[in-house]
């Protein structure tokens, strides 16, 4: 926990890292995505959804592909694609109580809405541990894992990288943040090994700091270690 007992910002990433990736709110999201493209291009859904990866690998997100080759009004998409049952998320109390005990700032960093954030930290029990959301909007929909999205973050919330440490489901965003200072934790999810997010136990690359299967249980370690630090 060294990489951990100097830092006093704390930046997670939403989908996949707050909640296990196994919770169907992502698999809602693409499917919304699916169906927006298929809506908008008159397409069947198998080439859909070609055109919806293609445009997440060249342009980061589907979004920006969308926007750039379509010129779409991002909050049409946005709206859509969050528009689904997130009642499938429970809350943790667990994991609120780690993350409350976090001292310092603590911030979400998504490539979604704050809309779709606000949902998600309701329904988990979150909602009241944050002091900022700053989302694709706020990026002026530059995706994670660009460096400028990254340069709008830590001048949006004056953070100093140094002194940070970032959550995340997706390695290659941790190796932009890495590169530039934080302190890196990778919330591994097994079934997403090989799509270029995670990587699985045993699997992490060096920029890596840290690879937990269980957030709530690293969080849980962190705070413990926290409290015996020298005052």
């Amino acid at each position: 926990m060294k990489r951990l007992l100097q830092r006093d910002v704390w930046v997670f990433d939403l989908d996949n890292t707050l909640y296990p990736a196994h919770t169907a709110v992502m698999s809602q999201v693409e499917t919304r995505m699916t169906e927006f493209v298929m809506q908008l291009l008159d397409l069947e859904r198998e080439a859909a959804f070609k055109v919806q990866h293609g445009y997440w690998h060249d342009y980061g997100t589907t979004l920006n592909g969308l926007m750039v080759n379509h010129k779409i009004a991002a909050s049409d998409f946005l709206d859509f694609v969050h528009d689904i049952d997130h009642s499938v998320l429970t809350p943790n109390p667990v994991l609120a109580e780690h993350i409350a005990a976090l001292d310092g700032a603590r911030i979400i960093y998504t490539n979604g809405s704050v809309r779709h954030a606000e949902n998600v930290l309701a329904r988990l029990g979150l909602d009241h541990l944050f002091e900022g959301i700053f989302d694709i909007a706020a990026a002026d929909f530059t995706p994670k894992p660009q460096r400028e999205s990254f340069d709008r973050f830590l001048k949006r919330h004056a953070v100093n990288p140094s002194s940070a440490v970032m959550f995340e489901d997706s390695a290659r965003n941790l190796e932009t943040a890495a590169g530039i200072g934080f302190a890196t934790v990778l919330v591994r999810a097994r079934e997403n090994v090989g799509n270029g997010h995670t990587a699985g136990p045993g699997e992490h690359p060096e920029f890596v700091d840290y690879a937990v299967d269980c957030l709530d249980t690293f969080l849980g370690e962190v705070v413990e270690t926290l409290k015996e630090r020298p005052a």
